[in-house]
């Protein structure tokens, strides 16, 4: 089996170094090596690749910088993708895509289903639609995963920001009107990996496609989630987190307010599930750690 990986030097990319190689053949791409803003490269790269499973984790995941990036924005997360489908359609490959869960507005009060109306509020979460989009429509052997606050050890992300932060500063203002899960890319790629040995063991007409969403279980606020990510880090300081409401942050694009969703679709149909959102937790804080990076961390954005 031959894997073409794209956006390997990212913060979901990079957790996949750790595939087997002894299964698999993996092609792993950053922007140096394929230009996904480049229709006609990828169409070249692909069908020189000749892969029988594409996993794409490339994305603008920068939801600020997309309200004025909107070109940028769609060519990554809604050309690229159409186009890999398609290439993908043409090898009899599967693709493997990314969400999110901003594709939704945040309007619900129980966590949304796969068949939900869609209603971004964002340039990102549009774009991310259009890539949905433009998937199905392509015929592909496609199955997409909406995530939902997404961190790891590595790259800009939530985590990251808040033990930063947590070196100069005494007291930390974080929304506490937002819900949703916490979801770590290492147990991301890890399922990954799973559904990737599950395609490869089964008659590829029968593998299930579709949009499913994949998240950790639980739920939390961004506060509560810096309230642990401090009491779980041994050598972080615990300055004061206070509660605040989202209009009182500044951020240029809008957010949901909302942001669960219901994994049972994904669970009955491949039979298994992500670990609770504090085990990912304190697995990342280990490695975290482990990487000797100390809290020597910069930068922040919850979306993928």
């Amino acid at each position: 089996m031959r894997i073409l990986l794209t956006g390997s030097n990212g913060q979901l990319g990079s957790e996949f170094r750790t595939l087997d190689r002894s299964a698999a053949e993996v092609i792993s791409t950053g922007s140096r090596e394929l230009d996904l803003t480049d229709e006609q490269e990828i169409r070249h790269f692909v069908r020189d690749a000749k892969p029988s499973v594409i996993i794409n984790t490339a994305a603008f995941s920068d939801m600020d910088a997309a309200e004025r990036n909107w070109d940028a924005c769609f060519a990554l997360n809604a050309m690229a993708p159409v186009v890999l489908a398609e290439e993908a359609h043409r090898l009899d490959a599967l693709l493997i895509h990314y969400s999110t869960d901003q594709v939704f507005d945040g309007s619900k009060t129980e966590p949304y289903l796969e068949c939900d109306r869609t209603s971004p509020l964002n340039v990102y979460g549009a774009s991310k639609l259009a890539g949905e989009q433009g998937i199905a429509s392509s015929f592909a052997r496609a199955l997409i995963l909406r995530l939902g606050w997404i961190y790891s050890a590595r790259g800009e992300n939530f985590l990251r920001s808040i033990l930063r932060l947590s070196r100069y500063s005494n007291e930390l203002h974080v929304a506490a009107d937002q819900i949703g899960a916490p979801t770590s890319t290492k147990a991301v790629a890890r399922a990954t990996e799973r559904l990737v040995h599950m395609y490869n063991g089964s008659r590829k007409t029968d593998f299930p496609t579709g949009i499913f969403h994949l998240t950790a279980q639980g739920a939390t606020t961004w506060h509560g989630f810096a309230e642990t990510i401090l009491s779980m880090a041994p050598a972080a300081r615990r300055p004061l987190v206070t509660p605040t409401e989202t209009a009182e942050n500044a951020s240029f694009a809008k957010r949901p307010r909302y942001c669960l969703l219901s994994c049972r679709k994904f669970v009955a149909t491949f039979g298994f599930e992500l670990s609770p959102w504090e085990e990912q937790l304190e697995e990342v804080l280990h490695e975290v750690r482990d990487l000797n990076t100390s809290w020597e961390l910069i930068g922040c954005d919850e979306a993928i």
